[in-house]
Order: C-alpha cells, then sequence, then structure tokens
C-alpha cells in the first residue's frame, strides 16, 4: 500500500496582487517521502512554499492537506530562508525551540511536560540537544539554522516546507540536517525542500520537481534530474551540471 498524501498540488496557480508569480503545478508528496524543489532564482519555489501555506492567493486550482482544502491547524511545519529573529535577543536555543509548541499553548498558559518532551526530541532530531541552553545568538549560522528546524519540528507537523536550507552550510551542518530530514522521513513527515543542491537531492529526495514560472518536469529522481531537464529549467543562463553541484552564474547555493 502506498502511503497516505501529505500533499497534493492539481491545476494550481499563485500570483502577487493581479501579478502571475508561477502557474500549472500538478504534483503530490507521500508521508515519508522528500520533494527536491528546484529552479533559477525568481522561478517560484518560495511562491509555491507560500502558497502552500495560503500566504499568497492562489488563482486556480487546488491545494490540499492531509486531504483536506484547508490544511489541519499545527500540520504544516515551515522554514524560510530568512528568519526575523534577532540573533542578538537574550533567549536561548531551548526558548527557540519552544516557540514552534505555542500555537498548542496559547499565550498564556505555561509550557508543560508533553511541551518539553516535543522541545527535547526536536533538539534530539537536530542533534543540537548538548546546545538547549546556549544563547541562540552564540551559535555557528549553520546550528542557528537547524535550531529554526527544530523550532519547526517541535510543532509536529506532518508536512514541512524547507526553503533552501543548505545555504551557507559548512559540511558538518549540511550532514546534520541530511540526517535530520531521513529521521523526519522515517517518522513520516512529508518534506518539500527547495535547493540548488545536487547532493542533498540525491542523498534524500525520492523525486524532483524543476520550475521556472511554470512546472517544467516531476518525477522519480533519477528520471527527471537530467542534464537536459536542468538545462530547460535553466534556459536563461549556462548551466553545468556534475553528481554534487549544479554551477549557476549568479545564483546563490550550490
Amino acid at each position: 500500500m502506498p502511503a497516505p498524501l501529505a500533499l497534493r498540488v492539481s491545476g494550481a496557480s499563485f500570483a502577487y496582487a493581479h501579478t502571475p508569480a508561477l502557474t500549472g503545478m500538478d504534483f503530490d508528496l507521500h508521508a515519508g517521502e522528500a520533494i527536491a524543489l528546484i529552479g533559477p532564482n525568481g522561478s517560484g519555489k518560495s511562491t509555491l512554499l507560500k502558497g502552500i501555506l495560503g500566504l499568497i492567493h492562489r488563482t486556480s486550482g487546488t491545494v490540499e492537506v492531509l486531504g483536506q482544502d484547508t490544511a489541519p491547524a499545527g500540520s504544516i511545519g515551515y522554514v524560510p530562508q530568512t528568519d526575523e529573529l534577532d540573533p542578538e535577543f537574550p533567549v536561548t536555543l531551548e526558548q527557540v525551540v519552544m516557540m514552534g509548541r505555542y500555537r498548542q499553548l496559547g499565550w498564556l498558559r505555561l509550557p508543560g511536560k508533553k511541551d518539553r518532551a516535543a522541545v527535547a526530541a526536536a533538539l534530539e532530531t537536530v542533534g543540537l540537544a548538548h546546545r538547549a541552553k546556549t544563547r541562540f545568538g552564540e551559535l555557528s549560522g549553520g546550528q542557528q539554522q537547524r535550531g529554526l528546524l527544530a523550532r519547526a519540528v517541535a510543532a509536529g507537523p506532518r508536512l514541512l516546507l524547507l526553503d533552501e536550507p543548505f545555504n551557507g552550510l559548512d559540511q558538518s551542518n549540511r550532514d546534520a540536517l541530511v540526517g535530520t530530514v531521513e529521521r523526519l522521513k522515517a517518522d513520516g513527515v512529508g518534506v518539500l525542500v527547495s535547493t540548488h543542491d545536487l547532493e542533498l537531492a540525491r542523498a534524500v529526495c525520492e523525486r524532483v520537481l524543476l520550475l521556472n514560472g511554470t512546472q517544467v518536469a516531476f518525477g522519480p529522481r533519477e528520471s527527471v534530474l537530467t542534464l537536459e531537464n536542468v538545462q530547460r529549467t535553466f534556459h536563461e543562463v549556462g548551466v553545468e551540471m556534475d553528481q554534487h553541484t549544479l554551477v549557476i552564474p549568479g545564483h546563490e547555493g550550490h
């Protein structure tokens, strides 16, 4: 039996105000699976993630999370490219991750045993349990990124959206992030990850979605992640592709 669907996007298009941003999206994501979302800067990767979250206007089609038109409360976790959290703010990593529990807590109730256990488990998942009491601003950039992922994980989502999580990470933090995605998949979480990193796509993603203003290709990693498809996706720029990286002039990431 195939795993249940975490996400189904059918004929969906999205716009900012009246300006079309992304059209013709058709794909699904199963529980326990990861899909790599690959395309040039400005191709609509972040737009798609925000559209799934309901943060921008959907002009056509449907988006279903866990089989429902309106995502069940707390079912989606999201880690954006940049976060508004001030690293100078005097708060520990553990306290940052506890922010992920506020939807369950409400603003007036103090965290209970279940909340503390969820935070501890999330920190364990991202490999930072030993830094729980460290001030967030004292962590490395890669550790902060993993801490923000732990904040999303602490809420217990069934669908996790990651926007360029590997940008600027050193190898140890990359390895930790790969391990984190693997553990989340094993727990039945569906993961949609925007990336330029082919090593990540090959390491943890079963399927690949290529887009550039519209959907270019979608399917199993080995059949979709071909040089021909990638060149079709990045047609504005010359692209080189090896086992690990996309070499894309003018693009951040690998």
